[in-house]
């Protein structure tokens, strides 16, 4: 028996054909459709932007800490500068170190008082006093290392960790040193 001029056994073959060739054409046809593209657009493209200023703002933020490092170096050095051995105020108190010659532990509390924001621990402060000139011959050091003409040096470190989770995870250490002669 033939259906429309097919033999019976091809005639199942050629309409299982036909199914696959009209499934094929629906889903080709729902590929092509762009309904919700935009919205898909707007959403990667939103994920984007906002990863990519908040990861702007998190490096500008270790950008201020990298010059709060700086700055806080400079203004230490400076303190110790003017709080020689031979400094006038040299009478210390119990109550207040302002009026004391600067030592490690003054700089140290010094600096952790100028810090804007952030977690004070993560911040070291080192203080050296090296005994020798700008120059670097042996000074006079009658009062100790921290006389007039000797030269003092801090190095300040803080360790800086991104708040972002896509941006590295391991802590980036800041320092700073400054070295400046003692004239008081």
């Amino acid at each position: 028996m033939r259906l429309f001029g097919m033999n019976p056994i091809n005639a199942n073959r050629s309409l299982g054909g036909c199914r696959t060739i009209a499934f094929r054409s629906r889903w080709s046809r729902q590929i092509a459709d762009e309904t919700g593209g935009t919205l898909l657009e707007f959403a990667i493209t939103t994920s984007l932007l906002m990863m990519i200023i908040f990861g702007v703002l998190d490096c500008s933020r270790a950008l201020y800490f990298d010059h709060y490092v700086s700055y806080s170096a400079e203004e230490a050095a400076r303190y110790a500068m003017v709080r020689g051995s031979t400094w006038n105020g040299a009478t210390c108190s119990a109550t207040t170190t302002e009026s004391c010659t600067a030592t490690a532990a003054n700089l140290t509390s010094f600096v952790q008082s100028i810090t804007p924001m952030g977690n004070s621990s993560d911040l070291t402060v080192a203080t050296t006093w090296t005994g020798k000139t700008p120059a670097g011959s042996t000074c006079s050091n009658q009062n100790g290392n921290n006389s007039p003409g000797c030269v003092v040096q801090v190095k300040v470190s803080y360790s800086f960790n991104f708040v972002l989770p896509f941006l590295p995870k391991n802590t980036i250490l800041l320092t700073s040193t400054s070295a400046v002669a003692i004239t008081q």
